[in-house]
């Protein structure tokens, strides 16, 4: 269902984002708008689930990727829930308010989120439920306002698991910031003119979707599949909880840590912005004649010109010259590296401090 806020003649977003705005007319205005704070983007296309009962934070504690026993509340995380074998499926933005427990997840997957949770019960004192009547918009500044249920600030990148590449302080996505205000969807275009009224604009997803590529920022949506494992998007950063029991896909996290070599890595490319074509989500990456990945992402940043998020194979070499195959046009592009070809992140035996002269004194 389209948000009210997508009005007749606005360019709705690509699938499956197509209930908000891709952009209300000029791109680069809102893209300004954004970072200065002034913007305000509709996100009704995200879907809410609640955890409400005594037993909820230990119960989820039990089978997602992060540790939530003793979450405070309004403490913002986010928390993966992982196949038994290790792969990605289900990721939520999560807040407690002392009562109940918010999920936020992307659109289409509120329902499995929620059959999972329902087959999960067991005896746990929970009572979970879908929130249709909760919308979400977004913005880079503030914090609660009268209007806001409750809100959430995304902890990108700052690590609390173990990171791959780039420390936090040298990281692109260094001055990324998102706060996700959870709103009556009754009262949205309320909280749209509220907002517009005190010197603020709307802003379409494409101006967001360009600053989350920018700062390397995975989205369940665009950067997994069936095969994929958290380590190869940097996830362990913010969603993974590297001290904590057993869970879901538990074994395939550490296995993967302590070797290393996860088998794809997600690289940021810098496209030639001579081409009038803009790749597409499921683009070939070839290195010369040879296929070596799929974009995930792609927009035209207002600054950084064409750029995209691909995931490629771990093997690829960091230096090799690129292009994406955009339909008919082959688009040359230069990658940054996010997961090094080596695959160890700073959880990794051979990377933690003292590994090089434990190595020494071994016998």
């Amino acid at each position: 269902m389209a948000s009210p806020l997508l009005p007749r003649g606005v360019v709705a977003a690509p699938a499956p984002d197509d209930a908000v705005a891709w952009h209300y007319g000029n791109p680069v205005a809102e893209a300004r708008a954004l970072e200065s704070g002034r913007g305000l983007v509709d996100l009704a296309q995200l879907e809410v689930v609640t955890v409400a009962g005594p037993d909820r934070l230990s119960w989820l504690h039990a089978f997602t990727s992060q540790h939530l026993a003793a979450l405070a509340p309004g403490v913002p995380t986010e928390a993966l829930i992982l196949s038994p074998h290790g792969q990605v499926e289900h990721a939520v933005a999560l807040v407690d308010d002392g009562t109940r427990a918010w999920l936020v997840t992307d659109p289409g997957r509120a329902a499995p989120l929620l059959a999972f949770l329902q087959s999960m019960r067991f005896a746990a004192r929970v009572e979970v439920s879908e929130r249709a009547d909760i919308a979400v918009v977004g913005r880079t500044r503030g914090g609660g306002e009268d209007w806001e249920v409750v809100g959430w600030q995304d902890p990108w990148p700052r690590t609390t698991g173990a990171r791959y590449g780039v420390a936090d302080d040298e990281h692109p996505g260094r001055d990324w910031s998102l706060r996700l205000s959870l709103v009556e969807r009754a009262r949205l275009e309320e909280v749209a003119g509220v907002w517009i009224a005190g010197g603020g604009t709307l802003v379409g997803l494409w101006a967001l979707e360009a600053a989350r590529i920018a700062a390397w920022r995975p989205r369940l949506v665009r950067e997994t599949d069936e095969r994929t494992i958290p380590h190869e998007l940097d996830w362990l950063r913010t969603a993974v909880h590297l001290a904590k029991g057993c869970y879901r896909g538990q074994e395939t996290v550490a296995r993967v840590v302590n070797l290393g070599r996860p088998p794809r890595r997600l690289v940021f490319l810098h496209l030639d912005g001579s081409a009038d074509v803009l790749p597409e989500p499921g683009d070939v990456v070839a290195a010369g004649a040879r296929e070596v990945g799929r974009v995930t992402s792609a927009a035209r940043h207002h600054e950084l010109g064409p750029v995209a998020l691909a995931v490629v194979k771990r093997s690829l070499d960091a230096g090799a010259t690129l292009t994406v195959r955009a339909g008919a046009t082959a688009v040359a592009a230069s990658q940054e590296v996010i997961v090094p070809p080596d695959g160890r992140s700073t959880a990794t035996p051979e990377s933690r401090p003292g590994s090089e002269l434990r190595r020494r004194l071994r016998p």
